[in-house]
């Protein structure tokens, strides 16, 4: 999609009106409650996100999970990545306590629809995990960051990209508890 494009090299001016364009198409095709829609409202959504403005995008994602929600179901995949999302905006804007609860519901959705061994669950961990590391509870952020890794490695491999994202968080957690010698080998292997 060409307004992914340009919102992933950063041309959010030109990315904007191409999603609102995507996204009255769908809604004119498919309807307003289509989980197409849901992941158009997202997209545009992403877009508000990167520039940092978390009111327009904050309620185009609560309507894209309640759309995932009622079309979906409340324990699909889908809705768990809508969860995500919505959490994301909290998390950007330092309310860890509204995204906390998104991130656990994610995390169940996955490990019960895609098993606890999923790469999307150990993305789950990581992003539950992060909300931890924010708030200073390395010891909880820890511990998830490396059953992410464990599950990462163990599906994706030791060189996939994703597992050196792994790898570099828990380097973050050892380095900001002053642990610099555990630090140092895991980024170097990311």
């Amino acid at each position: 999609n060409l307004a992914e494009i340009y919102r992933s090299q950063g041309q959010y001016k030109e990315a904007e009106p191409l999603a609102k364009r995507a996204l009255e198409i769908r809604e004119d095709a498919l309807g307003p409650g289509h989980p197409d829609t849901a992941s158009s409202l997202s997209n545009l959504a992403a877009i508000y996100d990167s520039r940092g403005q978390y009111k327009e995008a904050e309620p185009l994602l609560k309507r894209a999970l309640e759309i995932n929600e009622k079309a979906l179901g409340p324990d699909h995949p889908d809705t768990a990545t809508s969860l995500n999302n919505l959490a994301e905006i909290y998390r950007s804007q330092g309310q860890y306590k509204k995204a906390e609860p998104l991130l656990k519901r994610a995390l169940g959705i996955r490990k019960e629809a895609l098993g606890p061994d999923h790469p999307h669950t150990a993305m789950s961990l990581s992003n539950l995990a992060g909300i931890y590391r924010s708030q200073g509870q390395y010891t909880e952020a820890e511990s998830l960051f490396k059953r992410a890794l464990d599950i990462l490695e163990k599906a994706l491999g030791p060189d996939h990209p994703d597992t050196a994202i792994s790898l570099s968080n828990l380097a973050g957690i050892s380095n900001s508890q002053g642990q610099y010698t555990e630090a140092e080998p895991l980024w170097t292997r990311a």
